[in-house]
């Protein structure tokens, strides 16, 4: 297995990133999951964007995107494999130990994995912690996760592969790694940026895809709704037959059969849409 680290690729064994990176020691960092299809990274040019937006958000230097595309050019070159998950990690490199960034320039790192395509339906929880609206990094894609860490676990104690938030007043926000999609007499909604939730790139063209409206929705919505999706890089269109104790029978339903149809027809004809 090969990586890009800093210039070039190197075998994972030897890859080694400082332990006074400010991406371990504060979590100063931003990073980019992108799904490759046969050595084909999707929707490349939305996701090296939002890299972009999320460190003039952090308030890194801007990465060199012609740098990143030859970084995941080579990774995928070196490691073909039918599915994968593109990992782009830029931080800010080698640092003092408290919040102040050093001298030394960002960590660029690029890696891939394998993976599977995900089941056409799954379970979500609800977790009593809630998304902050107006944070500092609300609507970064940042490294620091511990948050999405904790829920997660409790999503998986409950046999759940997700766990969705609210945000401070009490309405509908996201998961921790997906955004969330609910049906409601034929029409489909998801919770507006405002609501705190990453902008993800496949909320976006699934938004785009299927005319979904941008809905402030209440958490009670996840009661009463008669569909519920998720969207996320890795997981495409997918169907939450349970929310909790609720059941949904018949996931996926037919809202979301016709957007997970929908999702697979334009991401098959348009590899970077």
């Amino acid at each position: 297995m090969k990586i890009w680290l800093d210039g070039g690729l190197q075998d994972i064994e030897s890859a080694r990133v400082s332990v006074f990176d400010h991406g371990l020691t504060v979590g100063d960092g931003i990073f980019e999951t992108v799904k490759t299809v046969n050595g084909g990274p999707f929707a490349l040019t939305r996701h090296l964007d939002r890299l972009a937006r999320s460190a003039r958000g952090l308030g890194l230097p801007e990465p060199d995107l012609d740098e990143v595309r030859r970084a995941c050019a080579a990774v995928l070159e070196a490691n073909p494999m039918p599915l994968g998950r593109l990992r782009i990690t830029f931080t800010g490199g080698h640092g003092p130990l408290g919040s102040d960034r050093g001298e030394h320039g960002p960590t660029l790192v690029v890696a891939l994995g394998d993976t599977t395509r995900r089941p056409d339906s799954t379970a979500v929880i609800t977790v009593p912690w809630t998304r902050n609206e107006r944070g500092a990094l609300t609507g970064l894609k940042t490294t620091s996760y511990a948050e999405n860490v904790v829920a997660l676990a409790r999503a998986r104690e409950q046999g759940a592969s997700e766990a969705l938030f609210g945000n401070t007043v009490g309405r509908l926000c996201e998961g921790t790694g997906s955004n969330v999609f609910v049906v409601l007499d034929g029409e489909i909604h998801t919770p507006p940026v405002a609501s705190g939730c990453l902008a993800g790139i496949t909320r976006a063209l699934a938004v785009e895809w299927t005319g979904a409206a941008e809905t402030d929705l209440p958490m009670d919505v996840l009661q009463r709704a008669d569909e519920v999706f998720l969207t996320s890089t890795l997981r495409d269109v997918q169907a939450v037959r349970r929310v909790d104790d609720r059941e949904l029978p018949g996931a996926p339903g037919p809202a979301t059969a016709k957007a997970m149809r929908i999702f697979d027809e334009h991401a098959a004809a348009d590899l970077d849409p």
